[in-house]
């Protein structure tokens, strides 16, 4: 192999299923899919949510990350054995089908791995963990939605600091530019992590200890999850383009083993 060439990473991006007119489509968001083209630098492919029908040994040699997206549906809680959901609550049972058992796959198979809002939540279910369905009707805990009445630009404004945990994997990523240990982020979700699954630390909270981020300990490659979404805007932000080079350069690492491995023709 040529020491100039570098192959282009492979990342999948797991599909929700939504209908559009009379049919159901497998869609990712386009903000995530540029976040990993050009903020981590790998080529995106979306996977569609296929549950059990995916060979996810297949399909996990072939890649080299792993983004698993927010997304406005919400885990469903027989899937972590929570009390059913209110009335009109979003679920996507075909998405639940696939990542549950992707995400153990892909940290299992050394695939880094980087979630999201849902992600993080989908992780922590895969896991073990529970969740809570609606964080702002807890006490002492704040009211994490966003106006959807409001312009997107409002929603996805930074809304309030979450404290990084010394020494942490994210902590490292981002480094402390202002010297607090704290960073702004933004804030989209009811659904939050309960009891945190066994072999994840906590990376950051929010200042009414909802889990922010965590980590897969122990993990082979990179394993990391936030709870809110640095893939908006992520060019006007430096903690957001440091996460995702950060993720890029671990998929960057995946793609030359992976070619280095195959054999000469």
């Amino acid at each position: 192999m040529s020491a100039a060439f570098q192959p282009v990473p492979l990342v999948g991006i797991p599909a929700c299923v939504r209908p559009l007119g009379h049919h159901p489509f497998h869609i990712a968001g386009d903000k995530y899919i540029r976040a990993v083209s050009d903020g981590a630098g790998a080529l995106p492919m979306v996977i569609p949510a296929l549950g059990g029908s995916l060979d996810l040994e297949d399909l996990l040699a072939r890649l080299d990350g792993l983004l698993v997206t927010g997304s406005p549906s919400n885990v469903e809680p027989a899937r972590y054995g929570g009390p059913a959901s209110v009335a009109g609550t979003l679920h996507d049972p075909a998405r639940d089908a696939t990542t549950l058992p992707l995400i153990r796959a892909a940290i299992a198979a050394a695939v880094p791995v980087l979630a999201i809002c849902r992600g993080i939540q989908e992780l922590n279910v895969a896991l073990g963990g529970t969740l809570h369905q609606r964080v702002q009707e807890l006490p002492g805990r704040l009211d994490h939605r966003a106006d959807d009445t409001r312009p997107v630009e409002e929603q996805y404004a930074k809304v309030h600091p979450v404290r990084l945990t010394p020494g942490g994997v994210l902590a490292g990523i981002l480094g402390d530019r202002a010297g607090t240990g704290e960073i702004r982020v933004n804030s989209i979700h009811a659904q939050a992590i309960d009891r945190l699954a066994e072999g994840l630390r906590v990376e950051a909270e929010a200042p009414d200890g909802i889990i922010e981020a965590v980590s897969v300990t122990g993990a082979a490659a990179f394993a990391l999850a936030v709870q809110w979404h640095p893939e908006w805007r992520f060019r006007e932000c430096p903690d957001s383009t440091a996460l995702f080079r950060a993720f890029g350069a671990a998929c960057a690492d995946r793609a030359r083993g992976r070619k280095a491995d195959r054999p000469r023709a």
